[in-house]
């Protein structure tokens, strides 16, 4: 069985009492089946960090881009949007990287500063475009304003994914119109995750990916415990148990998803 972790963030482990090194991680997650990765940056430092710590391990690939939380940051650091654009375009010509991303909206941290973060999402949709490569897409309590912009800006022409998901149906028809592939996360192992377990029934094996969004949103069995890339298994599980579908099937899919979306 092979299963790929589509979004993971490796920098933030914690390597001083979990895990050795990253090899460390990496075998674990290899012993669950789980033998590639992205990893996702959510600023322009954040993109050093993680090279600088994976360029050894070639199961592990990178997005490039800033996270809507990191909008305000970037401006700081940078001065311009522009700027921040330019460096993504550079930075994403390393054949390793995939994907634009993350960015998105949320509004349930920051949402004094929306104008903002839909500026920095168009400018990565565009830059998306323009490389050729899917974009990475967040978004929390800003659903309706994440795909009117993606509709907006012709983002079905780079298509992407949606991670994470954890909203209505509604939303997802709307996702799948223009392309868009949609990762579950550990909260689709919640109990009370009940309207996301109905959801993933209906989504077809296509369009589904699967993450860990570690170290965040760890699965049950292990909730209150970090997350790290060997529990995307639980996950998998999970979603074969929802789907009625056996795990193999799922491993399948997914990666054949994988594949074809970042065009491997």
């Amino acid at each position: 069985m092979f299963l790929i972790d589509s979004h993971c963030h490796f920098d933030r482990l914690n390597y001083d009492l979990l895990h050795t090194n990253i090899e460390d991680v990496l075998k674990k997650s290899f012993n669950n089946d789980v033998k590639k990765f992205l990893t996702v940056s959510t600023s322009i430092n954040n993109f050093y960090k993680i090279n600088q710590l994976c360029k050894k391990n070639i199961s592990i690939l990178y997005s490039c881009g800033v996270h809507p939380l990191n909008c305000q940051k970037e401006i700081i650091n940078f001065n311009t949007i522009e700027k921040i654009t330019e460096k993504i375009e550079k930075l994403s010509s390393i054949p390793r990287v995939i994907a634009i991303g993350e960015t998105g909206l949320d509004y349930h941290y920051s949402s004094e500063n929306k104008n903002i973060q839909k500026k920095f999402f168009r400018k990565h949709i565009r830059t998306a475009i323009k490389l050729k490569k899917p974009i990475i897409v967040h978004s929390r309590n800003a659903m309706d304003d994440t795909i009117q912009i993606l509709k907006e800006e012709n983002a079905e022409i780079c298509t992407g994914i949606l991670h994470s998901f954890n909203d209505n149906y509604h939303s997802v028809s709307k996702l799948l119109d223009i392309g868009f592939y949609i990762s579950f996360s550990g909260i689709i192992t919640f109990k009370n995750s009940i309207e996301l377990r109905s959801i993933i029934k209906k989504i077809p094996l296509e369009r589904l990916l699967i993450e860990t969004d570690s170290p965040y949103l760890t699965p049950v069995p292990y909730r209150g415990q970090e997350n790290q890339p060997a529990y995307l298994l639980e996950i998998a599980k999970t979603i074969s148990i929802l789907k009625k579908i056996n795990i193999e099937k799922i491993s399948q899919m997914t990666t054949d998803n994988f594949h074809r979306l970042f065009n491997l």
